[in-house]
């Protein structure tokens, strides 16, 4: 079956207990199992990873390339706003990023405004909540 990486940044282990006004209650398992599930039912393989670590998000990405993975899905947590190494590591693989998010960034700090991940990916969804993960999924899906 096709292969769609997922991969989430930093404090993405903590969802369903961190800031769940802002985050919700889903927490990545329950995410997972949400991706898992609609995956099966599109003929997709799900490989779902976290890391607090940017490396390891720079290494999964060069990683799905060389395993010819579909899609990567990446909710790259704050580093959406700083790191010009995953920024640069997207534009480096020809697997076509999706980037997500479960809160609005727009609607939050000014800080937040600025996606370096985002000026690399194919796409952006955000706002939904789990949701996006699985409106993510869709696309990957349609590549």
């Amino acid at each position: 079956m096709p292969l769609v990486y997922v991969l989430n940044g930093p404090n993405l282990n903590l969802l369903g207990t961190r800031e769940p006004e802002i985050y919700g209650h889903d927490t990545l398992d329950d995410i997972a199992g949400q991706l898992e599930d609609r995956g099966r039912e599109l003929g997709l393989e799900i490989d779902m990873r976290q890391s607090n670590h940017e490396g390891h998000l720079v290494d999964w990405l060069h990683e799905a390339q060389a395993q010819g993975a579909r899609a990567v899905i990446l909710n790259a947590g704050a580093f959406t706003h700083t790191s010009i190494a995953i920024h640069d590591a997207i534009k480096s693989v020809r697997t076509p990023v999706i980037e997500v998010h479960l809160s609005n960034p727009h609607t939050r700090e000014e800080f937040r405004h600025i996606s370096y991940v985002g000026r690399a990916a194919r796409g952006t969804i955000a706002g939904f909540g789990a949701m996006s993960y699985l409106l993510a999924l869709e696309a990957a899906a349609r590549f």
